[in-house]
């Protein structure tokens, strides 16, 4: 891979590698990101991230709030395939920012990048809730990713509450372990919230993703709107679009 920038601040190494046409994000040797701007699909988790859009008509998702921008790559694919007419994104780490800047061109008006504190931002927050949320908190810890909020009760119920009537909720989690002892699965006052959840999972990564819905939701209108998508139809067909959905509750 081609080595396109480097950075080195105190103990943490940015680097942004191309392979072929995809531009990659690392820090400290851990992947946060990628973007192809010629085949936007992963097979990888920005993907899991993104498709649990799919169980809702687009019209419905207007605002969205992704915490933990890294390069950007699951705000490109919304903007792909689904244009909500906000996408909102908080980032504790300046240096990502401008790699999703310089690098991965997330400089459409539709965005709008913060950095702070995504916990602090979100208990400041004040105006309208999100149609979807995601929750994409990450840090490393020798070399390997962790998450950096825990999905306790506390943190849990402050991403529930920031959520519109009809919106879905999606967090992403190291192993299917961390997402079966969340909070969003164990907690009754807070499963009673959703009418429908489901995990993700691919077989690229270990990586545990949960949407939890709202309203009721059907595989039927998921598979519907995602074949609509002559992009994610071909790579559905062709194996690259690679996922597995299970039912969480």
């Amino acid at each position: 891979m081609a080595l396109l920038w480097y950075k080195q601040e105190g103990e943490t190494t940015y680097e942004v590698r191309q392979a072929g046409q995809s531009v990659r994000l690392y820090t400290n040797g851990v992947l946060h990101s990628q973007y192809n701007p010629d085949r936007a699909v992963t097979s990888s988790v920005w993907d899991l991230l993104t498709l649990p859009a799919f169980f809702l008509p687009a019209s419905q998702i207007r605002r969205v709030l992704l915490l933990g921008v890294g390069g950007g790559a699951v705000l490109q694919q919304l903007r792909r395939w689904v244009n909500p007419s906000l996408m909102v994104g908080v980032e504790l780490n300046g240096m990502h920012l401008k790699v999703a800047r310089d690098f991965f061109a997330l400089d459409s008006q539709q965005i709008v990048l913060y950095q702070d504190d995504a916990v602090a931002w979100l208990e400041r927050y004040q105006g309208p809730p999100f149609d979807m949320i995601i929750d994409d908190l990450y840090g490393h810890d020798n070399g390997e990713p962790v998450r950096a909020v825990p999905l306790e009760t506390s943190w849990c119920e402050l991403l529930e509450s920031h959520l519109s009537d009809d919106g879905v909720l999606v967090t992403n989690t190291v192993a299917w372990k961390e997402l079966k002892e969340s909070a969003f699965c164990v907690q009754q006052k807070l499963t009673e919230r959703f009418a429908k959840a489901f995990r993700f999972v691919t077989p690229t990564c270990d990586n545990a993703v949960g949407a939890f819905f709202r309203q009721p939701v059907k595989k039927s209108v998921f598979k519907k709107q995602l074949q609509a998508i002559p992009e994610l139809a071909k790579a559905d067909q062709s194996g690259l679009l690679r996922y597995q959905i299970r039912v969480l509750f």
